[in-house]
């Protein structure tokens, strides 16, 4: 099944609400751009994907896409996808992560396609569902991260994951006021996005520990790996890194040999696709640690990272990150979450999500070939 072309569609994202999840986004409203990537093929089977998000607009990584990958991929086997994920991050200086793993997921579309089958059943399912958790942005004050929790306990969610304020006293203070709210035997995690240094982190470890939190991710330096180890030695809590930096299975060594990180951390977005993601998480299931996936940046992605899942022993929760108007775009109908709090596996074809193709032509901005 031979690849004869690839194009990427660049539509507008209007009315983004403000929003921030720490000082790596900034805060961002208004307007950005996804990308459709189009992959064809001689049998006349369409593989997509998106690219972009809300802050990362796909104008961006669109460009290097088209240069620097459709080379590598016209007239290649569209089966191939091991062959082909190699073969671009070798042009991984010149393209980038994010637009490889667009056309690892388009690809993997096709063989779905081909197949007759979803993703996840390709890949090996080992579920139909997962619990998903609410992951905040960062809120005006700790009573709307108490209230915000609370909602979402109602609503039968896992657990709720801050996205503090990062600043160590007042993140401290927000997380004492969601304990209080919703009990001792709720789930709470709080990822501070690489925002301290190692006297700030230990203090607000050691506060999240005695508050009975899951988990404590991304709190240094994205490659920090000696206040890591520094900071593990002080702290019991679970630590969470490896979420960047962005790349391929090899970024994730240091952090295994030297047991920085309590879990590996990916999406398919940041590690290449879903043939990263799934190297990383059987590179995590060697030494039994869990791969917690990363939400994806935009709707597509998020199916694809839902696939993974599904096909997963050491994956536990399912990321929904908030607000909605931030990340939910271009489909026409998103993942829903059920009473019950779980998500469920797409059944479909391939990736088994409905684009939205008359809104990407309405919004068409330009078209890359």
């Amino acid at each position: 099944m031979k690849i004869t072309d690839v194009t990427l569609t660049l539509f507008a994202w209007d009315g983004i609400p403000a929003t921030s999840y720490g000082a790596h986004t900034g805060k961002f409203a208004g307007a950005s751009q996804l990308g459709l990537l189009e992959i064809t093929t001689d049998q006349g089977i369409t593989g997509h994907a998106f690219l972009g998000s809300a802050f990362h607009a796909a104008d961006m990584d669109g460009p290097g896409l088209v240069r620097n990958l459709k080379p590598v991929l016209l007239g290649q086997d569209a089966l191939a996808r091991e062959r082909l994920y190699q073969a671009m991050f070798k042009r991984v200086r010149t393209s980038s992560v994010r637009a490889i793993g667009a056309v690892d997921i388009a690809l993997w579309d096709i063989a779905g396609q081909a197949a007759g089958l979803p993703i996840h059943q390709l890949l090996g399912s080992y579920r139909d569902r997962i619990p998903a958790y609410i992951s905040s942005a960062v809120l005006a004050s700790a009573d709307a991260y108490a209230e915000e929790a609370l909602h979402y306990r109602a609503q039968r969610l896992a657990a709720y994951k801050i996205h503090p304020p990062q600043q160590w006293r007042e993140d401290i203070a927000v997380c004492e006021a969601v304990r209080k709210a919703v009990g001792d035997d709720y789930l709470l995690m709080l990822d501070s996005t690489w925002s301290y240094d190692y006297p700030a982190a230990l203090r607000v470890g050691q506060a999240i520990e005695r508050l009975g939190f899951y988990w404590y991710e991304d709190p240094l330096a994205d490659a920090d790996i000696y206040n890591y180890l520094e900071l593990k030695k002080h702290l019991h809590i679970p630590i969470m890194a490896t979420e960047y930096p962005a790349g391929g299975l090899d970024a994730y060594a240091p952090w295994v040999k030297q047991r920085a990180t309590d879990f590996l951390r990916g999406d398919v977005a940041v590690k290449g696709g879903i043939t990263g993601c799934m190297k990383a998480a059987h590179l995590a299931e060697a030494f039994h640690l869990n791969f917690e996936v990363h939400h994806g940046g935009n709707s597509l992605n998020n199916f694809a990272n839902l696939h993974v899942i599904m096909a997963l022993k050491n994956t536990e929760l399912f990321e929904v990150l908030l607000p909605a108007g931030s990340q939910k775009y271009g489909l026409v109908q998103d993942i829903g979450i059920d009473a019950e709090g779980f998500v469920h596996a797409p059944m479909a074809p391939g990736l088994g999500a409905q684009i939205d193709f008359e809104l990407v032509e309405r919004r068409k901005v330009a078209v890359l070939s």
